[in-house]
């Protein structure tokens, strides 16, 4: 099965005669290493027939990374009422909201519910993904603990942020014009008129962001928040959110905690994240070369490349036997 040519080895300085004992020990040695990639060969040259893969762990982004809480409770100090809140929250210059649920390559309104009574408040975060479906996506929960301080709290959904997702902070009343506003009287809770396919004048619909740009300018605007996270509640009383318990099927973003209904929905609609490379990264691949390890009879180069599979890869890392020396893989999925 050995096809090279053998290799001849001569010495320059050998002479005529019977080799001596010199020439022989200089010679063997090195004729048995030159010859030895020959040898193993023989036989086994099918394997170079092969060729590889070699799978990369590929992140999955999850819809709740499109919508910071921490950067969200920190518009609490900036908001005078809650009509300006919902314009911040949407607003395409600061770009804090960066949530696709649908992934139709804008945007998502967030549209803000005021509830509560006495010296307990909240807004509920809702997005409209058709006109006969609501998802809630947080909460802001605000509780006078004084005269003049109150705890601002921010909890996540448990479908799109998991369990137990908060952020807390305390404010003097006088930090912050919104919740001077909200523990103000004589004035009706504020319900956003704004919803599916009907939008402010004022506001503009935009692509979101990539993933890395978005976290890098979150992380930029959290460095000095008073929200840090917590694992609880804090607020005493029990006043709920109306919207508490509104789903929407029709989302395509990872969720952490989907309900049944999604998880169906998204067996048959998925992600678009496997093409796109990423949660708000729209046309471009992420997806690193891979190789197959399954033979290729009619191959004569030591490895065949193949381009990455367009299948979408599990959501656990997982390991596999290799062809190289008995080894393991690595073939993985996100976070």
């Amino acid at each position: 099965s050995i096809h090279s040519p053998i290799p001849v080895f001569i010495d320059t300085t050998w002479k005529p005669g019977n080799p001596n004992k010199s020439d022989m020990k200089r010679l063997l040695p090195l004729s048995l290493i030159l010859f030895l990639p020959f040898l193993t060969n023989c036989g086994n040259n099918d394997r170079y027939n092969n060729y590889y893969e070699v799978s990369v762990a590929q992140t999955t982004h999850f819809a709740a990374s499109g919508l910071d809480l921490q950067a969200v409770g920190d518009l609490v100090k900036k908001a005078k009422d809650g009509p300006d809140f919902e314009r911040l929250l949407n607003d395409s210059k600061t770009a804090i909201n960066n949530l696709d649920l649908d992934e139709d390559g804008d945007v998502d309104y967030i549209k803000v519910t005021e509830y509560g009574e006495g010296d307990t408040r909240g807004f509920s975060l809702t997005v409209d993904l058709s006109e006969e479906e609501e998802q809630e996506i947080a909460t802001i929960e605000i509780e006078k603990t004084g005269t003049e301080t109150a705890t601002v709290q921010t909890h996540g959904n448990q479908h799109i942020y998991g369990h137990n997702h908060y952020h807390r902070s305390s404010f003097g009343l006088t930090d912050a014009l919104l919740l001077g506003w909200m523990f103000s009287g004589n004035r009706q809770p504020y319900h956003s008129g704004w919803g599916y396919g009907n939008y402010p004048g004022s506001y503009n619909r935009y692509p979101p962001r990539s993933f890395d740009n978005y976290q890098r300018d979150m992380r930029s605007r959290t460095s000095n928040s008073t929200f840090k996270p917590a694992t609880s509640s804090t607020i005493s009383s029990k006043t709920s959110s109306p919207n508490a318990g509104k789903t929407a099927k029709s989302i395509r973003a990872p969720l952490k905690n989907p309900t049944t209904a999604q998880k169906s929905f998204q067996t048959r609609n998925p992600s678009k994240q496997v093409s796109s490379g990423g949660f708000g990264r729209p046309g471009s691949s992420s997806s690193k070369p891979s190789f197959t390890s399954s033979k290729s009879s009619s191959s004569k180069s030591p490895s065949s490349y193949k381009p990455p599979s367009s299948s979408r890869s599990s959501s656990s890392p997982s390991f596999r036997k290799s062809s190289f020396g008995g080894g393991s893989s690595f073939r993985g999925g996100g976070k």
